[in-house]
């Protein structure tokens, strides 16, 4: 192992993303994996270690205070766990001011090619009156709707109002079930819950006489894994918070 190996350590390693993310690190060729933290375990073995990077795939209970751990001890910090709502990247945003050498990326999904549909989906979403999006996960998801899907609702809306286009027509008066889903700005976004499935997302954009839908479909947690070695390789250099993958990605759009 190289001595300028990146030290890694995986928090939440017990979980499923968690497990993958160790047998990644541990087959890369330029990883050392330092430390694998599961519930109860001491934050503290992490600088016993010697980590200068942290994984954190934990609950949304505890990962603010695991990536605010990080911040305050020079660790970059790549963050695959949801509930990173606006008040609480704004609070790591003035921490990360205070330790301005440290890198954290926040990574609502790590699959390359549903970063790619989401950043083509909010190009295109500029150009469709309608828009809409479905996503799809195994039952034992704790958030709905997904951070993926309201990350690419917010990047959509965000596009959507620079260009001028008024939310989707809708006639919908009464909804008590709630049938027409949560509205993440302005986009309508329905969730599933299906024993089978592992993370997919629909993304449905629509005007007169035509439909265009970008799907991406994760069937395995390895598909994650290129996406968490590509955040823990740039951290380093990229000093702040970066929100979304796709801040890590040349997309030219």
């Amino acid at each position: 192992m190289s001595d300028a190996a990146i030290r890694t350590a995986v928090l939440g390693a017990q979980g499923r993303m968690g497990s993958e993310a160790v047998k990644a690190v541990e087959n890369a060729q330029d990883m050392e994996l330092v430390a694998a933290l599961g519930r109860g375990d001491s934050l503290k073995k992490v600088l016993e270690a010697g980590a200068t990077h942290i994984v954190d795939l934990t609950v949304p209970d505890v990962t603010e205070d695991n990536v605010r751990f990080a911040a305050e001890n020079g660790l970059h910090a790549v963050v695959g766990t949801t509930g990173w709502d606006g008040e609480r990247l704004a609070r790591l945003e003035a921490l990360l001011e205070q330790n301005p050498q440290v890198g954290v990326l926040i990574a609502p999904n790590f699959a390359l090619g549903s970063v790619l549909a989401s950043a083509f989906a909010a190009k295109a979403a500029q150009y469709f009156e309608s828009a809409e999006i479905i996503e799809l996960h195994h039952p034992g998801k704790v958030d709905a709707p997904s951070g993926t899907a309201a990350r690419t609702a917010e990047l959509m809306g965000q596009a959507r109002r620079e260009a001028g286009v008024g939310p989707s027509p809708d006639a919908t008066q009464k909804d008590p079930g709630g049938a027409r889903g949560a509205v993440v700005e302005d986009i309508h976004v329905h969730s599933v819950r299906l024993r089978g499935l592992v993370a997919h997302q629909e993304v449905l954009l629509g005007s007169a006489g035509e439909q265009l839908t970008f799907r991406h479909d994760s069937f395995d947690r390895a598909s994650f894994m290129p996406g968490v070695l590509l955040g823990l390789r740039t951290a380093a250099s990229r000093p702040g918070l970066t929100h979304g993958l796709d801040g890590y990605l040349d997309l030219g759009l």
